[in-house]
């Protein structure tokens, strides 16, 4: 399996308060970042994977309402996250 329990410990690490913190918004966002990023490698070289196509749309639609969210709570918050992982121009 591409997300094991350590690599998801270690996202949560760097991108949220601590390695057991799985409900801020940064930490989610940033997993939300690195299953887009695995499923669109997948999509390149299996083109016709509807499924996963419709999962990768869904996971976008979930990342971007909780930068949404983040945006309108707390800005500062919003622009040190994408700018740590590069996810807007």
């Amino acid at each position: 399996m591409y997300l094991t329990a350590e690599k998801k410990a270690e996202i949560f690490a760097k991108h949220g308060k601590s390695a057991t913190d799985t409900g801020s918004a940064e930490g989610q966002i940033a997993l939300f970042t690195y299953r887009i990023n695995h499923l669109s490698q997948h999509l390149k070289a299996n083109h016709k994977d509807y499924n996963t196509e419709r999962s990768l749309v869904m996971l976008v639609g979930k990342r971007k309402r909780l930068l949404d969210y983040l945006k309108k709570v707390e800005i500062a918050r919003y622009r040190a996250i994408i700018a740590e992982l590069g996810i807007r121009k």
